[in-house]
């Protein structure tokens, strides 16, 4: 397994994070109401807004997951975070980075993973908004829009809130 890079802003990118106030907060109907869309609109077992924090990935809104967070070493998000574009892996067992990862081979079972990064100022990546199947599949044109535009609320979302908290 490969562990999860530390992107080279981490230390701006953990203060926004920090700043943001949302990491250990109450379940929001307004986050949940994203995940179960998403959840629904692709027919997918999980859907997460996922933070990632210094050693772990904490999970603001979840949908088909019982657990808040996990390990950030072992987590999918923290390889998405590091690029602007929505990461995509279509079988986990056949890709290097994940085919022996613990969530791979044991519960939830990931297959598939799309995780659409959470930019909340130019550069800066805190986490994702991500699809999980216990299957393989694949994303179109018009998925990856869709799962676009809800990422996009997601972050307005979350960057409102800082906005009327005083942020």
């Amino acid at each position: 397994m490969m562990n999860a890079p530390i992107p080279e802003n981490e230390a701006d990118r953990l203060q926004v994070l920090r700043e943001l106030l949302i990491l250990d907060t109450p379940p929001e109907e307004r986050f949940d109401r994203i995940v179960e869309f998403a959840a629904e609109e692709f027919g997918v077992p999980i859907a997460l807004i996922s933070l990632v924090d210094d050693n772990r990935q904490w999970f603001k809104a979840r949908f088909g997951l019982a657990v808040c967070e996990t390990d950030r070493k072992s987590s999918f998000c923290g390889h998405a975070i590091h690029v602007p574009e929505v990461m995509v892996v279509e079988d986990a067992t056949q890709d290097p980075r994940f085919a022996d990862n613990p969530m791979v081979l044991g519960e939830p079972n990931i297959r598939f993973y799309a995780g659409a990064p959470l930019e909340v100022r130019p550069g800066v990546r805190i986490g994702t908004l991500c699809l999980i199947d216990r299957r393989r599949r694949t994303l179109d044109e018009t998925d990856l829009a869709i799962l676009m535009s809800l990422r996009d609320l997601a972050v307005s979302e979350l960057v409102g809130q800082a906005v009327e908290e005083g942020q």
